[in-house]
């Protein structure tokens, strides 16, 4: 975007260039009931939400949500409510599903939003050759069939998480007739959807502006205009709201969160969300000795790294469910306990002397105190033999390395899951044939697999408790933390929160 000095004073409106460029511009039009600015902490790699590394991303479902719309809804307590779907069910043997989409609803291109949608939608997610990273979840259910404004589609096999997916990561509807026409290079550069705002510019690594939908289906957007600023550094976001060059913040460190909430013209609301700080581990190099990984897990203080960096706000975890999952297990514990950790590395030969090497792979800046978190624990491990190299990356390197099996030994990570599900955590994460894991065991894949398709919910819940312990016990996995969200904004707005931890900027209103 080229911006000129008379195109930024041309007109009685707020331009794009006054909001990106002018302190305290987004506040005032925010006053005035017309825009909001946004200091985002990821930037957005495609508008398509349904295909690429990037799909699975929890953290820029904030875009997704706000111009596609959930088929179905997913409220800020993490229950579920009809959306682009008004009804949704398997029939008696469970061999068919049925859906019943919304009618009345329209593309930001004014065309109607069909059942032919849902069908072709998920028909291209199932499909391995689109490019749908969970493509093995959205293949189970074939042949779809629209009757009316009721698609059903034949169960190839059975998956008891199908519809919660459709509240969450991959599983947006898709314009039809639109994307075949355009096709993706096409969407890329004019995306639509059916959601409260619709896309007016974007530039990529920087902002995009969306405009409110005066077509929307559901409750109108306090706001005309929404600009979301990527602004990937911590310390940049914190100048962002405390100039006034955004009205609304997160991901910032926690000090500084309660430190601007007191300062004046600013508020500030924190909520446990369903993102979880843990360790992948890879199975190579010396992660393949289980004593290794056992000392790195016992060396490991949460509750300090809670207390003394997160200064109280986040939950000490052992194991990939936060306390809010359905599979959540608080008999599971791996202590904290340096002399364990030190034993367990002399029996494989290593000592503060002698001490095992490996790297570790982080962000810096995408959640509060993620480096920062990776700084404590190496000074944990060096104490009990343990010297580890720590590699500064992009979240988008995590996922090319993850899903190439190319992470170092050790990556932390921030894993979301808001549907609560222990598939989508346990599962996805430490499952070997998925994408998604880098532990390729076979004890493992033989406990969660048959898992995947139990119909059973109760011995479902119980087998993956039951693979939690295991993974404890072996330490395959370091899970670290709960988090809690910072939210940082003008106290000229309300704010909602949302457990899954979007940013949904139709959740804004004036205070």
């Amino acid at each position: 975007m080229k911006l000129t000095r008379r195109a930024m004073l041309q007109g009685t409106g707020i331009g794009a260039a006054a909001m990106l460029l002018a302190p305290g511009g987004a506040l005032a039009a925010a006053h005035g009931g017309g825009a909001v600015t946004i200091a985002y902490h990821v930037n957005l790699p495609s508008w398509d939400p349904t295909v690429g590394l990037s799909a699975v991303n929890p953290t820029i479902q904030t875009f997704y949500q706000t111009v596609y719309d959930q088929p179905i809804t997913q409220n800020p307590d993490l229950s579920f409510s009809p959306g682009l779907l008004t009804g949704w069910g398997w029939n008696d043997d469970r061999t068919e599903i049925w859906m019943d989409v919304r009618e009345g609803v329209t593309w930001h291109d004014g065309s109607p939003f069909t059942a032919e949608d849902v069908a072709w939608s998920l028909s291209r997610a199932g499909n391995p050759e689109t490019g749908n990273p969970i493509q093995f979840l959205w293949s189970k259910v074939t042949d779809y069939k629209v009757s009316g404004n009721r698609v059903t589609g034949k169960v190839a096999a059975y998956e008891p998480t199908f519809f919660k997916w459709l509240s969450f990561l991959t599983g947006y509807f898709m314009p039809k007739a639109y994307f075949e026409k355009v096709g993706a290079e096409g969407f890329e550069k004019a995306p639509i959807g059916t959601g409260p705002y619709m896309v007016e510019e974007f530039q990529r690594n920087a902002f995009v502006r969306l405009k409110r939908n005066p077509n929307y289906w559901g409750a109108k957007p306090a706001f005309e205009t929404v600009v979301f600023k990527f602004v990937t550094d911590a310390s940049a976001r914190v100048a962002e709201v405390e100039s006034g060059g955004s009205d609304i913040t997160l991901e910032i460190p926690y000090q500084e969160y309660d430190r601007l909430k007191e300062k004046a013209g600013l508020s500030g609301v924190t909520t446990p969300v369903s993102d979880i700080g843990m360790i992948f581990l890879n199975d190579i190099e010396v992660m393949t000795d289980p004593n290794v990984r056992k000392a790195a897990a016992h060396a490991i203080d949460k509750k300090a790294i809670v207390d003394r960096l997160l200064r109280g706000y986040g939950v000490p975890i052992d194991t990939l469910q936060a306390p809010q999952y359905a599979a959540f297990d608080s008999s599971i514990q791996v202590a904290h306990d340096p002399e364990a950790a030190k034993a367990l590395l002399a029996k494989s030969g290593y000592s503060t002397d002698n001490p095992v090497r490996f790297r570790i792979q982080t962000t810096r800046g995408f959640k509060p105190k993620d480096y920062e978190m990776v700084q404590a624990i190496v000074g944990m491990w060096r104490k009990v033999g343990i010297e580890a190299e720590i590699e500064v990356y992009e979240i988008a390197k995590h996922y090319e390395l993850r899903a190439t099996d190319t992470l170092a030994p050790a990556a932390f990570y921030n894993w979301g899951n808001s549907i609560g599900d222990p598939s989508t955590s346990t599962g996805f994460a430490m499952f070997g044939p998925s994408p998604h894991s880098v532990w390729d065991g076979q004890d493992l894949i033989e406990m969660i697999g048959p898992l995947w398709g139990e119909a059973d919910e109760a011995k479902r819940i119980a087998g993956y408790k039951a693979v939690d312990r295991h993974i404890a016990e072996n330490a395959y996995v370091i899970p670290l933390l709960q988090y809690v969200q910072p939210i940082v904004h003008s106290d000229r707005l309300s704010v909602g929160t949302h457990v899954s931890g979007v940013m949904l900027p139709q959740a804004v209103k004036p205070a």
